[in-house]
């Protein structure tokens, strides 16, 4: 049996942290609230075209509202997750799945 990541807290307990693990796009409306609560950067919103592809956005909606059919969340920095499930708690259609750290 594998052993996961768990940590004493100044209590006495025990915590094990579940980090991002999966991101539904097919659930995702890109809110983008899960994105202001991340506080590591670990995830970008991208549109989606046609095709599935991530097409990267600047900023100037106006031009890329043809380049994308919606737009989603993403995970770019999967090694910069603490662990908190911030994204999921607040996500409204349930996107996130989370892992404890195997050992």
């Amino acid at each position: 049996m594998s052993d996961t990541f768990s940590v004493t807290l100044p209590s006495g307990a025990t915590w094990t942290p579940t980090f991002v693990n999966r991101l539904d796009e097919e659930k995702c409306i890109g809110c983008g609230r899960c994105f202001r609560v991340c506080p590591r950067g670990v995830l970008q919103l991208v549109g989606l075209n046609e095709d599935g592809a991530h097409i990267a956005l600047d900023g100037d909606d106006e031009d890329e509202d043809d380049e994308y059919e919606k737009k989603v969340m993403t995970i770019v920095h999967r090694e910069l997750c603490v662990g908190c499930t911030a994204c999921a708690k607040i996500c409204p259609k349930k996107c996130y799945t989370h892992a404890a750290a195997v050992l």
